[in-house]
């Protein structure tokens, strides 16, 4: 399957676990864009934004990273992109909750645009077992499509 990752990746960390996380999909067999990946040096602002629309364009599913107080702004626009053309997995390994039991903890125009929102921060989940948590649910979206 060819994924999209989607994700913040301002800090060190973010950008290392997205790293990892992408190594894990490929190892498993899926072809995989992070945009942490695409030559940025020199690159205009424009020509990012292009290519990172050129790789949602091109997957068959976004796997976001909805971690962080409140979800990422390019990540959540790259979901609402996708919305209508592709599956969205959504994915939380952050422990801050929300505010009704059962709930996302972000906006609701981005829990109700995924085909499936895994929450992982009960779990402590580390870059191994999210993975899994994800190769397992897109053997599922792939099954229901």
């Amino acid at each position: 399957m060819r994924i999209y990752l989607a994700g913040p990746l301002f800090t060190v960390a973010e950008r290392a676990f997205t790293a990892r996380l992408g190594v894990r999909l490929r190892e498993a067999g899926h072809e995989v864009v992070v945009p942490q990946e695409v030559e940025t040096q020199g690159m205009a602002a424009r020509a990012l934004f292009e290519g990172c629309v050129a790789g949602i364009d091109w997957a068959d599913v976004v796997v976001a990273n909805m971690d962080g107080a409140d979800p990422d702004s390019g990540t959540a626009w790259e979901c609402g992109y996708a919305f209508g053309k592709k599956p969205i997995l959504m994915f939380r390994t952050d422990f801050r909750a929300a505010a009704d039991a059962g709930k996302a903890p972000f906006n609701l125009m981005l829990s109700e645009s995924a085909a499936r929102y895994l929450d992982l921060a009960s779990e402590r989940a580390d870059v191994d077992r999210v993975a899994h948590a994800i190769i397992a649910a897109l053997a599922d979206i792939t099954a229901r499509n």
